[in-house]
């Protein structure tokens, strides 16, 4: 008697499960939310005034009482003068206003702002309670260090902020 032997299409079936495999990898990027994805600035004016001078954080990490303070006391932007003409200004707030974590950006930014009082209006996302503890670890020397130089410069460890992606 012979034996009959099963063909059985290796390669495909190898093929199908490496492509399953980085297609889970993309996938979960992309659904984002899931943690460490603020989708980046999409309004071009928004991106150019904000981010001349630091990184345009995404609206989505702060609620919206946040932005409408911020952007009411421009003046004195963390120490500088970050004053605009009001149809940029109002631009601007439209903006934020309408993905901020508690608006359209509930999606991705609610997670960041879980804890925070309804009655409180944080001006720095470094101050929110799952910042602090995402970044506990992180030493008050590595903070400092003239590669870093403040919790405010994400791109320093977060290669792919500037995308939306803060994981490591």
């Amino acid at each position: 008697m012979k034996a009959i032997a099963l063909k059985i299409p290796f390669r495909p079936i190898v093929l199908g499960l490496v492509v399953l495999f980085f297609s889970g990898i993309l996938l979960e990027r992309a659904q984002a939310g899931g943690g460490y994805y603020y989708p980046p600035v999409a309004d071009p004016v928004v991106r150019e005034e904000c981010g001349g001078c630091h990184l345009a954080f995404p609206a989505s990490m702060l609620p919206k009482r946040s932005w409408t303070r911020m952007m009411g006391d421009l003046k004195n932007h963390f120490g500088d003068d970050a004053s605009l003409d009001a149809a940029t200004t109002e631009r601007i707030a439209r903006y934020l206003d309408a993905n901020a974590a508690d608006s359209g950006g509930q999606r991705y930014g609610g997670k960041l702002i879980r804890g925070v009082s309804l009655e409180k209006a944080p001006l720095r996302i470094t101050e929110l309670p799952k910042w602090v503890r995402e970044h506990r670890e992180i030493t008050s020397a590595e903070w400092k260090a003239k590669e870093v130089g403040s919790k405010a410069n994400c791109v320093a460890c977060h290669t792919d902020a500037e995308r939306g992606y803060y994981d490591e």
